[in-house]
């Protein structure tokens, strides 16, 4: 049996490697996904659970072109979290998204992937001055929102839940 490949791009920044989902992440995504800490993005939910979100991931590449990439730390090369674009049913447009794993906060990764995901997007996908869905009680990720220079537009809900809806700045894009 051969593995398909798929065309997403690697991002690299100062520190990361933004890279396509690999069966490998399987097993931290599935020790994130059993914590509370989760229910911010979807969670939690059992391993089950875990492997959809997985698949999910590649098939929004393949139905889409673009989508959600996985964080490395270029050094050790230890994956760390997700970053990028989703849009499915549900969503109102296209949205920048972002989450570590436990141990990877606070080192100031979320921002330089989200920063190179979402520039990546206005870039190649047309897809400039997204929106960012926030949970109420998620303090942290709406500090990385106003640290990318995101503003509160409006209260929203997504899949039923309530949350804020946060505008990111249009950016600059060659020609």
């Amino acid at each position: 049996m051969t593995a398909l490949t798929l065309p997403i791009p690697v991002i690299e920044t100062k520190r990361l490697i933004l890279r396509a989902p690999r069966l490998d992440d399987l097993k931290p995504m599935a020790a994130f996904f059993e914590t509370e800490r989760s229910h911010m993005v979807g969670g939690p939910r059992d391993a089950a659970g875990s492997y959809t979100s997985l698949v999910s991931r590649l098939g929004h590449w393949v139905l889409n072109g673009y989508g959600l990439w996985h964080i490395d730390e270029k050094s050790p090369g230890s994956f760390v979290g997700w970053t990028g674009m989703i849009f499915a049913p549900g969503w109102d447009e296209p949205e920048l998204g972002w989450s570590l794993l436990e141990g990877a906060e606070g080192k100031g990764y979320s921002f330089e992937a989200a920063t190179a995901a979402r520039s990546h997007a206005a870039q190649h996908r047309g897809m400039n001055g997204v929106i960012s869905y926030i949970a109420h009680a998620n303090n942290r990720s709406m500090a990385l929102a106003e640290r990318l220079g995101a503003k509160f537009e409006r209260e929203g809900a997504l899949h039923g839940k309530r949350c804020q809806v946060w505008r990111h700045p249009r950016l600059e894009v060659q020609a």
